[in-house]
């Protein structure tokens, strides 16, 4: 009987954890987030930002959208996060206006590689677990 106990107890922290890592992985606002990064920041570091001077008002939304969504429970350091989400939004409507007042390609690249740094803080926070895959 104890060992049906320690076999249920065993296979049911299984099943919990998974569903708890699946949380940050399957936050949609992060995902969302992600995907305008990935199709802006890939090209600008080929040297073409055409793809971030058309989707930034895009990013911008889906900054927003990120910060304002709810963190999942498994992230432990939310007030760590909560902070990076600020300064993304923040980045990001700096970076939309800089655009709109056609800033230099140099400028837009560096404002859009420090966005992207502070995009894999938050990933980085939000679990070890949670790789960031371009």
């Amino acid at each position: 009987m104890k060992n049906l106990k320690f076999l249920f107890t065993a296979v049911a922290l299984f099943f919990v954890s998974t569903f708890v890592s699946a949380q940050v992985k399957d936050w949609k606002e992060k995902n969302e987030f992600h995907k305008v990064m990935s199709t802006t920041f890939h090209p600008a570091e080929e040297g073409n930002l055409a793809p971030i001077k058309s989707k930034i008002d895009e990013m911008q939304e889906k900054a927003i959208a990120f910060q304002k969504s709810e963190i999942p429970a498994d992230v432990v350091n939310k007030k760590e996060v909560q902070k990076n989400l600020k300064e993304l939004v923040k980045g990001t409507k700096a970076l939309n206006k800089k655009i709109k007042a056609n800033a230099s390609d140099e400028v837009i690249k560096n404002d859009l590689t420090s966005l992207h740094d502070v995009f894999h803080k938050i990933v980085g926070l939000c679990s070890a677990e949670d790789k960031h895959d371009h």
